[in-house]
Order: structure tokens, then C-alpha cells, then sequence
């Protein structure tokens, strides 16, 4: 088969992945409202200057009011506008969502494409290393490790002291924990394609095992990683919002909605719809990208 027909082949498979998606209602919706909330999370600077607030202005004048032209989700407990802080809130926690997602899926597809291509000692090691990992009881490891103290880790004062060293704390802590699922995807998958023909075409080429691995191998490897790493972004996103409820997570000023909720607790019985507006933005986030993954899943699989 020369190269364009084998282009040509790939590019008819994405093609009627995409229709496969299209057709896939669900998940088209999914990925419209994932978008819509991602586009109004970024125009949030856009909005406070519209509105002409300053949505860090403490004005104990006017906490706790109502909805208005001038604040369209009303105010909070330090006068502050709710719906201009959620916007604010949905960058950093889909900020974290996606940065992290993306990490963990660079170390599982490192670990499993190595796993999977070497495979004997190398891959057994590998593997319970992964299952030890897995063992691990998750969310109390996170809270030890979200609760300890950068100054006495030897960390630099300029880190340590930085406004946003939570926001990479959490970051770091839950990707070197969350890369296990590409991972065994990509060790199962790189298994069966270290067997096929074009890779023992490449050694016999003289091809290394990098460029094998890298050139050969990976890019059949898209699908499960693009499906792993959208599933589990709600995952993390659910998981900044346990650790900043907490108070182990994202720390104020930084607004995110897991710190907006903690906020929010103390004022349920007189402002109940403080806790509801960050509650139901996590709600509709968390499902939009676990429908979006199931609609990519049944899309690029060869399968179908």
C-alpha cells in the first residue's frame, strides 16, 4: 500500500469518526455546553469590565443582594458579584481540569508505551508499580499531601510565597496519581501493535526503538489516550472541588468552585442559592465531559 492511499484511508476513518459523533446527540450536546462554559469562563475579564465591577471589591454595603442589572446572579457574603466569580471560578477549576488531565496523560502514555513495547522484566515492573499506585486510597492521600508544608519541603521562598502555589499544588498532586488508566490503555494497545507488520517493517529498516515507538506506534495510540484524557478530566475537576471544599485546595483570592462552596456553607439556610450556582456548574461539567468521552469512545472505535 503506498503512503497516499494509506493517508487516504486514515483520513476516510476520521472522517466517519466525526460523522459517528455527529449522529451521537448526546455527546454533540455535551460538547456544545462544555464549549459554551469554557468560552464564558475566559470572557470573564470581558464581563467585569462590561459590568464595571471589580469582582475582588469587598462592599459590605451590599452583600447578600438580590439579583440585578448590575448584578445579574446577585451578591455574596462580602458584597462581591456571584455570577462574575463563578466565571473566574470555572477558569481555575477547568484550568486544572485540563492541565492535569493532559499531564497525567503524558506519564501514563510514556509509561505505558515503554511497558507495552519492551514488555519481560521491564513490563512486569512496570505494571505492579501501576497496580501499587492503584492500591493507594486515593482521596486521603490527596488530603495529606494537599495539607503539607511547602516551607519545610525545601521548596524556594519565592514558590512557597507565590499566590498561585496552591493551584500548582493540586496540579502536580493529583497528575502523579491520576496517570494509571492511560497507562494499562496504552501498555494493552502498544502490545498488540509491537506485533504488526509495519513495526517489524520498521526493525527491519533499522528503525530505533524510539523512533518506533514515536513515529510508528503512538499515533495509532490517539483514540484511547483522546478517550481517557476526556473522561478523566471531570474526575479531576470533581476532585478540586472535594480538596478546595476542604479548605486543602484552591486557596482565596483565587476564586474556583470548590472554595466558592466552602464559602457558601455557612450561608445555606439565609443564601442557599450560593451553594447551589458553583453545585450545579460542577454538576453540569463533571457530565458534559464524561458524555463528551462516551461519545468520543463510540466514535473512534474501529468497531463501530
Amino acid at each position: 500500500m503506498t503512503a497516499i492511499a494509506l493517508t487516504s484511508q486514515q483520513d476516510s476513518a476520521w472522517r466517519q469518526s466525526c460523522r459517528r459523533f455527529i449522529r451521537h446527540r448526546l455527546a454533540l450536546f455535551s460538547a456544545v455546553l462544555v464549549a459554551v462554559l469554557a468560552l464564558l469562563s475566559i470572557c470573564a475579564p470581558l464581563f467585569e469590565i462590561a459590568l464595571g465591577i471589580d469582582a475582588n471589591r469587598v462592599d459590605l454595603f451590599s452583600r447578600l443582594q438580590p439579583p440585578s442589572a448590575e448584578a445579574w446572579l446577585g451578591t455574596d457574603e462580602l458584597g462581591r458579584d456571584v455570577f462574575v466569580r463563578l466565571l473566574y471560578g470555572g477558569q481555575i477549576s477547568m484550568l486544572v481540569g485540563l492541565v492535569t488531565a493532559l499531564a497525567a496523560a503524558v506519564i501514563g502514555t510514556t509509561v505505558g508505551l515503554v511497558s507495552g513495547y519492551f514488555g519481560g522484566k521491564l513490563d512486569a515492573f512496570l505494571m505492579r508499580f501501576t497496580d501499587g499506585v492503584i492500591a493507594l486510597p486515593l482521596l486521603p492521600l490527596l488530603i495529606v499531601l494537599a495539607a503539607l508544608d511547602l516551607g519545610k519541603a525545601g521548596l524556594p521562598e519565592t514558590i512557597v510565597d507565590s499566590e498561585n502555589v496552591s493551584l500548582y499544588r493540586i496540579i502536580a498532586i493529583v497528575a502523579l496519581f491520576g496517570w494509571t488508566t492511560v497507562a494499562r490503555l496504552v501498555r494493552g494497545t502498544a502490545l498488540t501493535l509491537r506485533e504488526r507488520d509495519f513495526v517489524l517493517a520498521a526493525k527491519a529498516q533499522g528503525a530505533g526503538a524510539v523512533r518506533i515507538m514515536t513515529v510508528h506506534i503512538l499515533p495509532n495510540l490517539a483514540s484511547p489516550i483522546i478517550v481517557a484524557t476526556t473522561l478523566s478530566v471531570g474526575n479531576i475537576i470533581l476532585v478540586e472541588s472535594v480538596l478546595s471544599f476542604l479548605g486543602l485546595g484552591i486557596q482565596p483570592p483565587i476564586p474556583s468552585w470548590g472554595n466558592l462552596l466552602t464559602n457558601a456553607q455557612g450561608l445555606i439556610s439565609s443564601a442557599p442559592e450560593l451553594a447551589f450556582y458553583p453545585g450545579i456548574l460542577i454538576l453540569l461539567t463533571v457530565l458534559g465531559f464524561n458524555f463528551l468521552g462516551d461519545g468520543l469512545q463510540d466514535a473512534l472505535d474501529p468497531r463501530a
